[in-house]
């Protein structure tokens, strides 16, 4: 009874955040999956490059975030101007689940031998299902937990800014301009300005950098903050090294949230993969059923002319 009744809380808890601040899905090795955030990365590998990515938070707690990021983007044309990509992202939290698919659209400029700088916009839309069946409800009087919601569709319109070097990266972007309300239509006293959820706008800014430490090895820091209206600041930092231009370990730290271990291998020069895991650092951290978060991706990638212009490292 006892876990029953704390797996039905956190659920519950989940809940009231998507209502009052819906947040887009979290991710550790957030520098592998940048378009996903960011449209103006679309094409900038200069390969057809295929990511997917699975997420499972919070191990152990019923209910608790999980995630499936699958995207493929690619330069189009011979200057390598022109960016296209699709992104498709499914996550679940409690009785909710959200489909996203997008268009990512980016144009990119020279702006000195080495630096570009691309401009994206992403199109497309998602999906909101709410299965309140799933709720262990100790009450039947809130209208809002009257009826489920299925396939709600919302579009969604997001910009990117994006620039790099073959040492440098930094990123701007707001992946969904659109806050949409998601009304209860079917409330019996006709309250019209009641709503179950809101999307609010993500702002995201990520940057990183690879020192040469010697031939061999390859310090890569990185960057990411990510604000949204009614939810606190999140700030994510990390610190990878590359031996061999094949072997990546790291640590990374989520302010005030998660600590995290990564590592990462470049099996070929068109595949790598790359395995994180996260330690909560706050009070859910210390309860018996959290066993941390974690992370998985798997990278291929098709080179044009069949061959490397320059190694990549992000």
């Amino acid at each position: 009874m006892r876990k029953t009744y704390i797996l039905t809380i956190g659920c519950f808890l989940l809940l009231l955040a998507d209502i009052f601040a819906q947040q887009d899905a979290q991710y550790t090795q957030y520098m592998y999956n940048t378009i996903s955030v960011n449209p103006a990365y679309a094409g900038s590998r200069e390969a057809i490059s295929i990511v997917g990515l699975y997420r499972n938070q919070w191990v152990g707690i019923g209910g608790a975030p999980a995630t499936q990021t699958i995207s493929v983007h690619s330069p189009i044309g011979a200057s390598n101007k022109v960016g296209l990509g699709l992104s498709i992202i499914n996550d679940k939290i409690g009785p909710t689940q959200e489909t996203y698919f997008d268009i990512d659209f980016s144009y990119t400029i020279k702006t000195s031998d080495q630096g570009q700088l691309a401009f994206g916009v992403k199109g497309g839309g998602h999906l909101l299902d709410v299965n309140l069946d799933e709720l262990n409800q100790y009450t039947n009087s809130d209208i809002l937990l009257d009826t489920n919601i299925d396939n709600k569709f919302s579009p969604n319109v997001g910009v990117g800014v994006y620039y790099h070097t073959e040492k440098l990266y930094l990123g701007i972007s707001a992946p969904n301009l659109l806050e949409t309300e998601h009304f209860d239509e079917s409330s019996s006293d006709n309250r019209a300005s009641s709503f179950f959820a809101e999307e609010r706008i993500n702002y995201y800014f990520i940057t990183g950098y690879v020192f040469d430490l010697s031939e061999s090895l390859k310090f890569k820091p990185a960057f990411l903050v990510k604000a949204v209206d009614g939810s606190p600041l999140q700030v994510d930092l990390s610190a990878n090294f590359l031996l061999n231009d094949k072997f990546t370990m790291g640590v990374a730290y989520r302010w005030d949230a998660a600590l995290s271990g990564l590592v990462g291998f470049q099996i070929s020069d068109a595949i790598s993969m790359g395995f994180a895991y996260d330690w909560e650092t706050t009070e859910l951290g210390n309860t018996e059923f959290n066993a941390g978060s974690y992370e998985f991706f798997l990278r291929f990638e098709i080179f044009k002319n069949n061959r490397i212009v320059y190694p990549r490292f992000f």
